[in-house]
């Protein structure tokens, strides 16, 4: 999702490039709710973090909690911002119907969004808060 928001939202002002530690594929309850706000993301592939060692990262922004112990260090001077959102398909498991299993989504979906919004700014006063 927040590759999606930072495609959309900051368009070429950066690359944006997203990854993960244990690639899953994309969830399609995150590209439903990124439709409802009209950003497809159902072209985007599930990546593992080594595909992009070599990219020339700048700036790292990881965006669950789990990322904290488990984020790679990449090679040069790479700036790492820490936004650790809930992890929607963990807060889903067991909901007990589409409503409730997509609020989840829905939360983080806008959380993500918000965040991306106030990137351009974080990146420039080095603040990582969200």
């Amino acid at each position: 999702m927040a590759e999606g928001w930072a495609r959309v939202l900051l368009n070429d002002s950066i690359e944006a490039l997203s990854a993960g530690t244990e690639p899953h594929g994309v969830n399609p309850d995150a590209v439903r709710v990124m439709a409802e706000r009209g950003v497809d993301i159902s072209r985007q592939r599930s990546k593992h973090v080594d595909e992009l060692l070599d990219a020339g990262i700048d700036v790292v922004v990881t965006v669950c909690d789990s990322a904290a112990e488990s984020c790679p260090t990449f090679p040069g001077r790479a700036r790492v911002l820490r936004a650790p959102f809930d992890d929607p398909p963990k807060l889903a498991r067991g909901a007990e119907s589409e409503e409730e299993r997509l609020a989840p989504y829905r939360r983080v979906r806008d959380e993500i969004r918000a965040f991306v919004e106030r990137l351009p700014e974080r990146l420039t006063v080095g603040s990582a808060e969200r």
